[in-house]
């Protein structure tokens, strides 16, 4: 069943201090006052846009929700929970601050059917996380994680932020290590952007902080995706979601795109391809040209390709003496089949980030 997915947006609500990267109002578009009345109009709104069978949850996205008070909190999630009562939706959740947990809040929020927690984590490493001005340190993270634990009620997501100041590849991958080992249900990813209005934009006018590159996130978040997928853990999001306040205008430097997550992919499935086709290229014999064909299922298409035929152009220069041929087969949704000097070879792309 297609899940669905009625988005609250309650920028700023519940935030005890100002991350240098926050601007909710740049990247969710809203800056309305949220009480009971909007919240209830918002799921009904989207309710009534649904012609289709599904899974249907209520998010209540930006802010920190938990940091809001208890009544405060009640109220929101009143009228949702009216809606889970009633089984006209199937789940309720809610993001927050690792340092705005206790059992207290945990139970309330059981009272009124939240069954997701999303922490937004951003680093495990205390020097980025201070640089960033996020109030909390990784210890409020570690303590978080066991007390959400203790419920049985809750799935828990963890949001990280490669890309932060004084973030660097080895605490990148110290934070994913740290996050497998906390084992949440699921991760999201957003390569750090830099917003206008925001202190993050104030330090990189002043040269005092440069943000990664669009390439250099890709390959970072690529091996982040690799670790992840190793051991099970999905990413439900990666990169920010494209909307019309995340244009030029606001987004002032880093690695933003709008189809960051496919780009991330693409990456992924050139690597594993490189790999298998620098095998075959260790054995050639001669200097003619040799045919090798992709066979790959249509879905497959533009991850295999690269954006704008970037994994092609690579493979060309790299491989010159290879007649890369792509064909698509619709019926090969699991594998990629690669075909040389008559012998065909299979990848699982269920398996392809292990390489």
């Amino acid at each position: 069943m297609k899940r669905y997915i009625i988005p609250v947006f309650i920028p700023h609500y519940g935030c005890t201090n100002e991350c240098v990267f926050c601007n909710q109002h740049k990247i969710t578009g809203s800056q309305t006052t949220v009480n009971e009345y909007h919240v209830r109009k918002i799921i009904l709104d989207w309710l009534e846009r649904l012609n289709y069978a599904a899974f249907i949850e209520v998010a209540f996205y930006g802010g920190s929700f938990t940091a809001l008070s208890i009544e405060k909190q009640q109220e929101l999630l009143s009228p949702a929970y009216e809606f889970l009562k009633q089984d006209k939706i199937q789940a309720i959740r809610i993001s927050t601050r690792p340092d705005a947990i206790d059992d207290l809040i945990l139970r309330n929020l059981i009272l009124y059917g939240v069954s997701i927690i999303e922490l937004g984590v951003q680093s495990l490493d205390n020097k980025v996380l201070k640089k960033s001005c996020r109030g909390h340190t990784k210890e409020d993270v570690e303590l978080a994680v066991a007390l959400i634990r203790k419920y049985a009620n809750f799935k828990l997501g963890l949001q990280v932020m490669p890309g932060l100041p004084k973030d660097t590849l080895l605490k990148g991958l110290l934070t994913i290590r740290n996050i497998i080992e906390l084992k949440p249900d699921f991760v999201r990813i957003y390569p750090t952007v830099v917003l206008n209005h925001t202190k993050l934009a104030k330090l990189y006018c002043e040269n005092q902080y440069t943000p990664l590159s669009l390439d250099e996130s890709i390959k970072y978040c690529s091996i982040l995706k690799i670790l992840l997928d190793n051991h099970q853990i999905p990413i439900i999001r990666m990169g920010l979601q494209a909307t019309e306040n995340l244009n030029s205008a606001n987004v002032l430097a880093g690695p933003y795109h709008p189809a960051f997550g496919e780009l991330v992919q693409a990456e992924i499935f050139y690597l594993s391809i490189t790999k298998f086709l620098e095998k075959i290229n260790l054995y050639k014999k001669n200097f003619l040209k040799q045919e090798i064909i992709i066979f790959h299922s249509n879905r497959l298409t533009s991850k295999i390709r690269g954006n704008k035929n970037s994994n092609i152009k690579k493979w060309s220069r790299i491989f010159p003496y290879f007649n890369l041929k792509f064909s698509q087969e619709a019926n090969e949704k699991n594998f990629i089949k690669i075909k040389c000097d008559n012998q065909i070879y299979t990848l699982n792309i269920n398996l392809i980030s292990n390489i």
